[in-house]
């Protein structure tokens, strides 16, 4: 990320594949600039609708954050807190993605922007997600019951293993992706690295 007093502009990038061009984003003065894939535009910042940050957790990097900005027009970006690096290596940039977010909603402050923040899944995602989870968590008690009414305490204790490893998993998942709304001035904690 470089930020430049000179000419005002904050930049961010990112590789979101190991082939490709880099996904880029600066803050002008006139607005949010991006260059992915062979396509370019100029968003106004006043002409921003939505942003929307979560976590988004992957195979090669447990700790990634994405921001979601929607356009006026219909239009949606996605801007990720990883960068791959090599075949196995997907690097993490905390520090650019937090600079750059919280710039950008600095700047679309001072523009008056009315875009609507949101953090984390959408609520019929959300409660899709706690539902799966209800659901599992019932089958695997009536497991464990059925293990320790059949004396088999090797497997009670590999499915007591097994929850705990899933509950560390997914907790941190459904905790930092409750769905809610946000100001510009307070930020989502959980939600930046």
């Amino acid at each position: 990320m470089q930020v430049s007093d000179a000419d005002a502009v904050t930049s961010y990038a990112y590789k979101a594949s190991l082939i490709g061009s880099a996904h880029r984003f600066e803050l002008t003065d006139e607005g949010l600039s991006w260059h992915i894939a062979g396509r370019s535009a100029l968003w106004r910042y006043d002409e921003i609708s939505a942003i929307r940050l979560s976590f988004r957790p992957v195979s090669m990097q447990q700790h990634r954050f994405r921001a979601d900005v929607s356009h006026a027009d219909g239009g949606r970006i996605a801007i990720l807190s990883t960068s791959w690096q090599t075949a196995a290596l997907m690097a993490p940039q905390d520090s650019g993605f937090r600079q750059f977010i919280v710039a950008l909603h600095a700047r679309m402050a001072k523009a008056g922007s009315r875009a609507t923040l949101s953090a984390g899944l959408g609520r019929m995602a959300y409660a899709a997600v706690l539902v799966f989870l209800a659901v599992l968590t019932a089958a695997m008690a009536v497991l464990l019951i059925r293990a320790l009414m059949i004396g088999e305490f090797a497997g009670a204790l590999f499915i007591l293993g097994f929850a705990a490893l899933f509950a560390w998993q997914v907790g941190g998942f459904v905790r930092r992706n409750q769905p809610r709304s946000y100001s510009f001035d307070q930020l989502p904690r959980s939600l930046l690295p």
